[in-house]
Order: C-alpha cells, then sequence, then structure tokens
C-alpha cells in the first residue's frame, strides 16, 4: 500500500519556496533591483559589520564559488559592497551598502507579512506549532541503512 503523503523534505521546500516567491515578488513590487533566490539567501545570513566569502559560503551550505557569484551579482547591482577586514589584512568583509540596508529592511517587513498571511490562511496554533518543530533541536542527522 502506497502511502499519499509526501515526503516531509518536499513539503519543507515547496514552504520555502513559497516564503521566496513572495518575498521576491514584495521586493519587486518596491522597485529593487532583481535578485535571484540564492541572493535573497545570501543576504540574509550577511551579519550587519561584515561577513568574509568563505563564511557566507559555509553558512549557505554552498561552495565559495558559489557564494563568490551570488555576491559578485549583489555586489553589481550596488546591494553589497567589498571593504578591508580590519582582522586580517588578506581578507576582504562583504556588507550592505546604505541601498542593501534599505532593501534588508524592506524584506524583513516583506516576511513579517507574509507570515501574517500564513497565519490569516492556516491560523496561529498551526503557525506556532510549525515554528516550534522547527526551532526545537533535531541533532546531527542519523546514519540510516
Amino acid at each position: 500500500m502506497s502511502s499519499t503523503h509526501r515526503p516531509l523534505p518536499h513539503l519543507l521546500s515547496d514552504a520555502r519556496r513559497w516564503f521566496e516567491e513572495g518575498l521576491l515578488a514584495a521586493l519587486e513590487a518596491s522597485g529593487t533591483a532583481p535578485v535571484s533566490a540564492p541572493q535573497l539567501q545570501l543576504f540574509a545570513v550577511l551579519d550587519d559589520p561584515g561577513t568574509t566569502v568563505s563564511e557566507l559560503a559555509r553558512r549557505m551550505g554552498v561552495t565559495r564559488q558559489t557564494a563568490h557569484q551570488a555576491v559578485h551579482g549583489l555586489i553589481a547591482a550596488g546591494l553589497l559592497e567589498q571593504v578591508p577586514d580590519p582582522a586580517s589584512a588578506r581578507q576582504r568583509l562583504i556588507r550592505r551598502t546604505p541601498e542593501g540596508r534599505r532593501v534588508h529592511r524592506e524584506a524583513v517587513l516583506a516576511l513579517e507579512r507574509l507570515e501574517a498571511q500564513l497565519t490569516a490562511r492556516i491560523g496561529r496554533e498551526a503557525v506556532d506549532a510549525l515554528r516550534a518543530a522547527l526551532e526545537a533541536p533535531w541533532g546531527e542527522p542519523p546514519v540510516t541503512a
């Protein structure tokens, strides 16, 4: 007998895509330069004082080259800049430009509106339960045979 339940990773991917598509649409409506989903992810894991490309890649779970490409796209869009790292003469930090900070604030507000829409659709209790499940420590992935 086959299950009609979709695998949880697929459901999580669909949920992430719902938020990404809503956020991209909101940013486009606000006149922000077009960005990709990987660029959105990079923007979200960036520290305010700046972050190295290597650290961005680690946080995003991608290669340094992939992070580097996303960074340069956002630099070209005027949302990020490279500055010397005061802690290391060999490294550079990536940080938001003034326009990047404006877009980041707009993105935070858009995500709050999306969460409010989700709450209206599925209810506060379901959203709270979803948040609790996702914030719970899952531990290291088990090795299954």
